[in-house]
């Protein structure tokens, strides 16, 4: 009898608190091994879902960066065209003159691009912003974006004027550096969209050995607990038949 009780018993183990839980294990007396185990699963998948918000913000920000850059990137082709334009030594000093006025408005819009793009109240394109480093999982590894600066000081075009001498080569080298800060933010965003599918196969793939092993524990408690129910009749049945026995037994003393 004592076997049975033992086994019966199983010492904090609850298959109805297991099977209640969906599988999942609540208490260190439940299993300590299976439940840190099941809590470092949980651990993991958190902060991957945590680094893919993170990394969302940030490819947020590059969009919103190399978005601002291609239109510099057309301000300037239009001051190009017009600067070939105005390389044209029968056109009247007030025909250079109208080109320039198109140039200052064009360069009018870069400047004003250069100061307002901004996420989340970082300037990202006038030289201000310093990297922004982001969490990109549960391990630690982090991802940095960094600003630019397309201020006309910075591409080296704001005395840039067509009625006096100018240098076509000045609007060529600023292209050229718009064009290699849009491939480092290409590059960038390559690496943030890697990252970010890179978090949600692991998190499926956790989740998906997190479910399966719960189902296993749903399994194996169910099988406990029928188990426990049997010796559990077992043993009310065998305690019945004790009560029984005693009972004849007084019956034939006092026969």
């Amino acid at each position: 009898m004592s076997s049975i009780s033992s086994v019966s018993g199983s010492a904090g183990y609850s298959p109805y608190s297991v099977i209640s839980n969906g599988g999942s294990y609540v208490r260190a007396a439940q299993g300590a091994s299976e439940l840190a185990m099941q809590e470092r699963t949980k651990q993991q998948v958190g902060g991957l879902e945590a680094g893919s918000e993170n990394l969302t913000s940030a490819g947020s920000a590059l969009k919103v960066k190399d978005g601002a850059m291609e239109e510099v990137t057309g301000y300037l082709q239009s001051i190009r065209d017009l600067s070939v334009k105005a390389m044209n030594g029968t056109m009247s000093d007030s025909d250079k003159k109208s080109i320039q006025d198109q140039i200052d408005q064009y360069k009018k819009g870069i400047e004003d691009i250069a100061n307002n793009t901004s996420y989340n109240e970082k300037k990202l394109l006038n030289g201000t912003a310093k990297d922004m480093t982001v969490a990109s999982d549960a391990n630690g590894s982090r991802e940095t974006i960094s600003g630019n600066n397309m201020t006309l000081d910075a591409l080296g075009i704001k005395d840039y004027d067509v009625t006096k001498n100018f240098d076509l080569k000045d609007v060529d080298k600023a292209l050229d550096k718009v064009s290699s800060a849009r491939s480092d933010t290409g590059a960038k965003t390559n690496a943030v969209d890697y990252a970010l599918s890179y978090n949600s196969h692991a998190a499926l793939e956790l989740d998906g050995f997190q479910m399966d092993k719960e189902e296993r524990n749903s399994v194996d408690a169910y099988q406990k607990l029928k188990t426990k129910q049997a010796l559990d009749v077992y043993q009310n049945t065998l305690q019945k038949k004790r009560q029984d026995d005693e009972e004849r037994k007084s019956m034939m003393l006092f026969a």
